[in-house]
């Protein structure tokens, strides 16, 4: 059985990236990229404490992706997946999922490193990284690690 769901944008997302082109595949190839989330004011108070976490999980809904395809190839590699197997944003539901470190806050605006997110992308939600939930020992990267024709991203920070 099917359901519809409805979310709501709670913020935008900003970031020097205009186009598809100029964003990164992942924020990990390009850790300097600085970009800002503005959380609409009358969220600001869910923010409380946000501040003492280094990374966030942002979500956010893929507003300019194309055509979704159920099997592609995807940026990292010229080999068909599924589009579960993969990052790409062209999805069934559009929702998109980067982790970013909080650099700083100010009210309603987190500004953030390692940003990977067009400019002007609507938020849903903000979640912060905790390591201990977040993080996978012994986890496999799959296709991904077989993938030589890009270079790996450095560890985040």
């Amino acid at each position: 059985m099917k359901h519809s769901f409805e979310i709501s944008q709670i913020g935008i997302i900003h970031s020097p990236y205009k186009t598809k082109e100029e964003c990164p595949v992942q924020g990990a190839f390009q850790l300097e990229g600085v970009g800002t989330v503005e959380l609409y004011p009358e969220y600001e108070e869910g923010l409380d404490t946000i501040e003492t976490f280094s990374h966030l999980m942002l979500f956010y809904i893929f507003d300019r992706a194309g055509k979704v395809e159920l099997c592609r190839p995807t940026f990292l590699d010229d080999a068909p997946h599924g589009i579960f197997a993969s990052r790409h944003p062209c999805r069934i539901n559009s929702i998109g999922l980067s982790i970013v470190k909080l650099e700083k806050r100010d009210g309603n605006i987190l500004e953030v490193g390692g940003i990977d997110i067009l400019d002007n992308t609507p938020l849903v939600d903000i979640k912060p990284y905790v390591p201990i939930f977040d993080h996978v020992k012994n986890a496999k990267d799959g296709w991904v690690g077989d993938v030589t024709i890009r270079p790996k991203p450095p560890g985040r920070e």
